[in-house]
C-alpha cells in the first residue's frame, strides 16, 4: 500500500478546518475546461470527427461567446485545422479570432497532436510540433506559451528541453510512476524547476506542474448519485451523435436541491489537492476524455455552481473561477516562490498499480514503429533534396507548389503518427490501420517527388525487370561524405556497375534473401554530404567474355549441418572467423552460435551469444495480471524459443553475411527466427570508419503464438553489473541500474530504446543502435535485451469492448547495429552511427532500356559538409508565409481578417456551413490559403555529445553558415529563431522560476554572435534552428 492511501479520508476531513501549509486567504481554484481529444486510439479520425470533435468547437465557441467569465482550452491542432478547414463558417472564425484576442480560449501545446514520450524520435517530436505551431502563427498570430502533456505513458527528459526551445514558460505532465507520485504528493513536491539536459543546465529549464493523482479527468464520484459528476453533457455516442440528444451517462443535472451537495464535493476535492501543494492554487481541470462535444450543458450547469461556491466562499474557504492554463501559471509565477530543481532523470517506465508497468508498448506493433521512422527518414530526405532542387535555382520541371503538397502530406502523417496511442501500437486495428495508410500514401508521393528531381521520371521498383539494368540514383542526405554498402534487389546475377563516369564501381551479387527468385546486389558508394551517385547496373552475358564489362563477382556460401539447441560445444575447439579491419568474429561450428567477438584495434576478445526466447503472457484476468498492447506482465523468465538452428555464410569481396535460421521445433520447414549478421570488408578510413566498426543484424520475427512476448537476448562476458543505458528520443543517454522490485520486476526493468542502448565495463563497451523503438532491458549482468515483437489476446472486458488485445500475427522485420570497443572508441562512434542508421541512403531506380541512353542526373552542386559532432537536422522550405517581423505579422492578420469579415458580410456567409447543400459545404468556411514562401528555408543543427563525453567531439562546433551552404546559393541573411521557427531568438524572453540551487547558466551563445552573423557556433547538446535567406 502506497504512503498516502490515507489521503481520500482526509479530504472529507479538510472541509471542517483551514489548511496550515497555505496562507490565512481562502484556496483559489483554477477551474480549466478542457477536453482530450485523441488522435486515433479506439476510433479513426473521421469517426472521431463525425461522433463528437467537430461539436467541441462548434459548441465551445457558441457557449465562450456567450458568457464574458467562461474559459476552454485547446490543445492538438489535427482535430481543429479539419474543423478550421472543413466545417467553421466565416462567423465561427471571427469568434474564434475574437475569443483568442481576449484570451478566453487559448491554445496550448500546439502541436499537431500530444506526442508520446518513450518511443518517438526526437526529431519527429519537433515536426509534429512545428506544424502545429506554423498553423497558429501564420492564421492567428499566436504562440502557445505552455504545455499539456497529461496522458503520454511516462515522462522523458527530452520534453522540457524541447519546450523551453520552443519558447514554453511552463510544463505540465501527469503519468508518472504510482509510487514515486504518491511520495511526491506526501511531500508536496508535484512542482519543481525541470533541468532536462546535464549539459545544458538552466539555459533550457523549465518549470514543470505534475498533475495529482486525479491526473486531467474530473473526479467523476459523487457520493449522492449513482451518476457520474460534473460531465452533464455524459459521453460521446459512436458513430453518431443520438437524435434526440440524450448521451449515455449524463451527470445529474445542478438544481436548487442538489447544488449544495455539488459544492460540497468540489470543495472537498479541492482541498485534498492543496494538501499536496505549496501555494494556495489549486489546477482542477474540468473535462475528460472525449468531453465538451455539448458545451451549452456542461457551462449551464457549472455556471452556477461556481457562483454558489463563491458566494459562501468565507463558508467554504475556497473561491472558484474558470481559467485557461495562462492564468493558472500566471497566478503562480507572481507568487515569486523559490522552487526545488530536478536533473536530467526521466519519468521512466510508467507503473499505474505494482502489476500494471506500462512496458509492454514500448514494442507493440512493431512494423508500425518501423514504418513511422521509415516515413520520417524519407521525409528528411525529401525535404532536403528539394530544397538542394530549388536553390540557388530550380534544375528541372518539378512543379514547387506540387512538391510541397507531397511533403506536406507526409508531414501531416509523420505528425500524427507521433500521438501517444499510435506510435505506441496502444490503438485498434482500424485505427493502425489508418495510420498506416496515412504513412504509406505520403512515402509514396514523396518518392515520386525525389525519383522526378533526381531521375527527371517514375521510377521503378527494385525488382522490376528490365531488358538491359537500370540507372540507379543513390542519395545521402546526411551533412557528411559517408561510405557505406548499398544493397540493390536485381533480377539476374550477371551484372557490371559503373558510375556517372563509365568507371567500374567494387560491388558484389549474392542470392536475395527477400525474394528466392532475385539477386541482392552490394555496391560500395563513398557519397559526399547532400549528394548523389549515379549507378549504370546493366545485365551482361555471363557466356561472354567481355573485356569492357567488369562483372560483379558472385559470392560464396557455406551451408553448415542444423544443430539442435541443447547441443554442447567442445570448448571452442570448431570456431569459424568471419574478420574485417576492424572485428573478428567467431561462430561455433557445433552450435552454429556466435562464439565471442575481438576488438581487433585494442585486441580484447569479448565472449558473446545470442539467441531468442519469449516471454508467457496470461490471457485469463481471472489467473493473474495480463498483457495488453500497454502492459508488459511475464508469468516467469523468458524460455528459448526454437530447437534448432541452421547456419549460412555468404563470402564476399565487400561483405560476408552470416545467416542464422532458428526453428521452434527440428522437423518444421519454415523457421521462425533468423538473424542476418554482416560485416564489411572495408578499412577504417575517415568516410568508412563508421562501416567497418559496425556489425550489422537484421531480424525475422514471426508469426508467433498466442501470448507470447519476443526478445533477442544477447549475453556476454561484460561486467556490466545490471547496469544498462537507453536513450530519451535519440537525444540523451539515462543510466538504468537494475531495481529489485518485490512485485514484477521484470517489467519495470524494461525501458524505451528509441535509438540506443549499451552495456559496459572497465574494458569494452557494447551499443545496439535501432531503426525503430524496443523495449529493452538487462536483467543479468553482461545481458541486454531486447523485445522484438508481441502477439497477446485476453480476456479483459476492457480490452475486448475496445479491441484493444494485440493479436498481431504479422512477421517484423526490424534491424540493429552491434558496435564494441573501449569506451573512447565507442563514445564516438554511438551518436553518429545512430544518425547514420536512422538516415541512410535514398535509392531510386530507373530502368534501362536503351544500350547507350545517357543518365539525367541533376548537376552534382557543392556538397554540403558539417563537422562530424554537429548533426543537420533539418533543411527545408517549410512553405509558412508567416512575416519576420512580430507587430507586422499581427498587422497583416488583422488587415486580412478585416477584408474577409467584409466579403462575409456581403455574401451573407454568416449561416453555418451546416446549411448548405454537400457540394456547397466543401468551399464554405474555407479560407483562401495563402501564397506559399518559396524563399525561406529552414536549417536546424544538434549539436551530438554531451559536455565532457569526448575529448575532440564535446568540443563546440563553429560554422560559417555562408560557406557550409554555398552549394545552395549566396546567403544573404540569417536569422535565428525559436524551435519550431515562430519566435525571433532576439525577442524570446522566457519566464525565470526561482530556484534554492541558484544560477548554473549554459552557454552564453547570444553573447558570442551578433545578429545576421553567418559565423555561428553550437554547444553541446544545443539544437539552433535558423531561417535561411539566400540571393534570388
Amino acid at each position: 500500500m502506497g504512503p498516502l492511501h490515507w489521503l481520500p479520508l482526509l479530504g472529507q476531513l479538510l472541509l471542517l478546518r483551514p489548511l496550515a501549509a497555505h496562507s490565512a486567504g481562502p484556496i483559489q481554484a483554477f477551474v480549466v475546461p478542457h477536453s482530450h481529444m485523441d488522435v486515433g486510439w479506439v476510433y479513426t479520425v473521421q469517426e472521431s470527427m463525425r461522433a463528437y470533435a467537430a461539436n467541441v468547437y462548434t459548441t465551445v465557441v457558441a457557449e465562450l461567446t456567450r458568457r464574458q467569465h467562461r474559459r476552454f482550452i485547446a490543445v492538438e491542432q489535427e482535430f481543429f485545422r479539419l474543423w478550421w478547414d472543413g466545417v467553421a463558417s466565416e462567423k465561427q472564425k471571427h469568434q474564434v479570432r475574437q475569443l483568442l484576442d481576449e484570451g478566453r480560449l487559448e491554445f496550448v501545446l500546439g502541436g499537431q497532436v500530444m506526442h508520446d514520450e518513450a518511443v518517438t524520435h526526437l526529431d519527429d517530436q519537433i515536426l509534429q510540433l512545428t506544424e502545429g505551431h506554423g498553423f497558429l502563427y501564420e492564421t492567428f498570430g499566436i504562440r502557445p506559451q505552455f504545455s499539456w502533456h497529461v496522458d503520454p505513458f511516462g515522462a522523458s527528459a527530452t520534453t522540457p528541453t524541447l519546450f523551453a526551445l520552443a519558447g514554453f514558460n511552463a510544463h505540465l505532465i501527469s503519468r508518472i510512476d504510482y509510487n514515486l507520485k504518491d511520495a511526491m504528493q506526501e511531500a508536496q513536491g508535484l512542482q519543481f524547476v525541470w533541468r532536462g539536459s546535464p549539459s545544458l543546465l538552466e539555459q533550457q529549464e523549465i518549470f514543470t506542474h505534475t498533475m495529482d493523482r486525479y491526473s486531467y479527468c474530473t473526479p467523476s464520484h459523487i457520493s449522492f448519485s449513482n451518476r457520474s459528476g460534473f460531465y452533464w453533457n455524459g459521453v460521446a455516442v459512436f458513430p453518431e451523435p443520438p437524435p434526440d440528444g440524450v448521451y449515455p451517462n449524463m451527470s445529474e443535472p445542478v438544481t436548487p436541491t442538489n447544488i449544495h451537495l455539488y459544492a460540497e464535493a468540489l470543495v472537498a476535492n479541492v482541498k485534498q489537492r492543496a494538501a499536496w501543494f505549496r501555494t494556495p492554487h489549486v489546477l482542477w481541470p474540468w473535462g475528460c476524455d472525449k468531453q465538451f462535444f455539448n458545451a451549452s450543458v456542461q457551462f449551464d450547469n457549472m455556471d452556477p455552481l461556481l457562483e454558489y461556491i463563491n458566494n459562501r466562499t468565507a463558508q467554504y474557504g475556497v473561491s472558484v473561477r474558470y481559467a485557461t492554463l495562462s492564468d493558472y501559471f500566471q497566478a503562480l509565477h507572481a507568487l515569486n516562490m523559490t522552487w526545488d530543481t530536478r536533473d536530467h532523470h526521466d519519468f521512466l517506465p510508467y507503473s499505474s498499480e505494482p502489476q500494471q508497468a506500462w512496458t509492454g508498448f514500448y514494442t507493440s506493433r512493431s512494423t508500425l514503429k518501423g514504418l513511422a521512422r521509415h516515413a520520417s527518414s524519407m521525409l528528411y530526405a525529401g525535404e532536403s533534396m528539394f530544397t538542394r532542387y530549388m536553390w540557388p535555382e530550380p534544375h528541372g520541371t518539378v512543379d514547387p507548389t506540387w512538391a510541397l503538397q507531397q511533403l506536406q502530406q507526409l508531414r501531416w502523417a509523420v505528425s500524427e503518427v507521433q500521438h501517444h496511442d499510435a506510435i505506441t501500437g496502444t490503438e485498434s486495428p482500424k485505427v493502425s490501420n489508418m495510420y498506416v495508410e496515412h504513412l504509406r500514401t505520403g512515402i509514396l508521393g514523396v518518392h515520386k517527388l525525389m525519383a522526378s528531381i533526381a531521375l527527371d521520371r517514375p521510377p521503378v521498383s527494385d525488382t522490376e525487370k528490365g531488358p538491359m539494368g537500370y540507372f540507379a540514383s543513390v542519395y545521402n542526405p546526411l551533412a557528411w561524405k559517408i561510405t557505406t554498402i548499398v544493397t540493390l534487389t536485381v533480377a539476374f546475377p550477371n551484372v557490371s556497375v559503373t558510375d556517372e563516369l563509365g568507371h567500374p564501381v567494387s560491388a558484389q551479387i549474392q542470392n536475395s534473401t527477400k525474394d528466392p527468385s532475385a539477386y541482392d546486389l552490394l555496391i560500395l558508394a563513398t557519397i559526399p554530404g547532400l549528394s548523389y551517385r549515379h549507378y549504370k547496373v546493366r545485365h551482361t552475358r555471363g557466356d561472354q567474355a567481355d573485356t569492357e564489362e567488369h562483372a560483379a563477382p558472385m559470392a560464396s556460401t557455406l551451408k553448415y549441418s542444423l544443430k539442435l539447441r541443447n547441443q554442447t560445444s567442445q570448448g571452442g575447439r570448431f570456431l569459424v572467423p568471419v574478420t574485417n579491419d576492424c572485428y573478428t568474429l567467431l561462430f561455433d561450428q557445433e552450435t552454429n552460435m556466435l562464439h565471442s567477438i575481438q576488438e581487433r584495434q585494442s585486441n580484447h576478445t569479448v565472449l558473446m551469444s545470442q539467441e531468442f526466447l519469449e516471454y508467457h503472457a496470461n490471457g485469463d484476468v481471472k489467473q493473474g495480471p495480463i498483457s495488453d498492447n500497454y502492459l508488459f506482465a511475464p508469468n516467469d523468465s523468458a524460455k528459448p524459443a526454437w530447437e534448432a538452428v541452421g547456419m549460412e555464410m555468404v563470402v564476399g569481396q565487400l561483405a560476408t553475411d552470416i545467416r542464422q535460421y532458428f526453428y521452434r521445433n527440428i522437423t518444421d520447414q519454415d523457421y521462425i527466427y533468423a538473424i542476418h549478421s554482416r560485416l564489411a570488408h572495408v578499412r577504417p578510413s575517415p568516410s568508412g570508419e563508421l562501416l567497418c566498426q559496425r556489425i550489422e543484424q537484421q531480424y525475422h520475427v514471426g508469426p508467433l503464438e498466442l501470448n507470447r512476448e519476443a526478445i533477442l537476448r544477447t549475453s556476454s562476458d561484460l561486467n556490466s553489473q545490471q547496469i544498462l543505458y537507453s536513450d530519451n528520443n535519440g537525444y540523451q543517454m539515462q543510466q538504468r541500474p537494475y531495481k529489485a522490485f518485490k512485485s514484477n520486476p521484470i517489467a519495470r526493468n524494461y525501458y524505451p530504446m528509441v535509438q540506443s542502448a549499451f552495456i559496459e565495463d572497465d574494458k569494452s563497451r557494447l551499443v545496439l543502435l535501432a531503426e525503430r523503438a524496443h523495449g529493452v532491458s538487462s536483467q543479468e549482468s553482461g545481458q541486454v535485451e531486447v523485445m522484438l515483437h508481441r502477439r497477446l489476446w485476453n480476456n479483459l472486458a476492457w480490452d475486448l469492448n475496445y479491441n484493444l488485445t494485440l493479436n498481431d500475427t504479422s512477421v517484423v522485420h526490424s534491424e540493429l547495429w552491434l558496435l564494441l570497443g573501449s569506451k573512447p572508441i565507442a563514445t564516438a562512434l554511438r551518436p553518429r552511427s545512430g544518425v547514420a542508421l536512422q538516415h541512410r541512403p535514398v535509392v531510386l531506380f530507373r530502368e534501362l532500356t536503351d544500350e547507350e541512353a545517357l543518365i539525367h542526373r541533376p548537376k552534382n552542386r557543392q556538397a554540403v559538409a558539417l563537422p562530424h559532432n554537429l548533426h543537420l537536422q533539418i533543411l527545408s522550405i517549410p512553405g509558412w508565409n508567416y512575416s519576420r517581423n512580430h507587430a507586422q505579422q499581427l498587422k497583416n492578420l488583422r488587415r486580412e481578417h478585416l477584408r474577409r469579415s467584409t466579403q462575409a458580410d456581403r455574401a451573407d456567409l454568416a449561416h453555418s456551413c451546416g446549411d448548405f447543400s454537400p457540394s456547397q459545404q466543401a468551399t464554405c468556411g474555407h479560407q483562401k490559403k495563402p501564397q506559399v514562401n518559396l524563399q525561406r528555408v529552414l536549417l536546424r543543427l544538434h549539436h551530438l555529445y554531451e559536455a565532457g563525453e569526448d575529448p575532440t567531439l564535446s568540443q563546440p562546433a563553429t560554422v560559417d553558415l555562408k560557406v557550409a551552404l554555398q552549394g545552395l546559393g549566396s546567403v544573404v541573411a540569417v536569422e535565428e529563431r525559436s524551435l519550431t521557427g515562430t519566435w525571433d531568438k532576439q525577442m524570446l524572453q522566457r519566464w525565470h522560476w526561482r530556484t534554492k540551487t541558484g544560477h548554473l547558466r549554459g552557454h552564453p551563445t547570444s553573447l558570442c554572435e551578433s545578429p545576421g552573423d553567418t559565423i555561428i557556433t553550437v554547444y553541446p547538446k544545443e539544437i539552433r534552428t535558423f531561417f535561411i535567406y539566400f540571393q534570388q
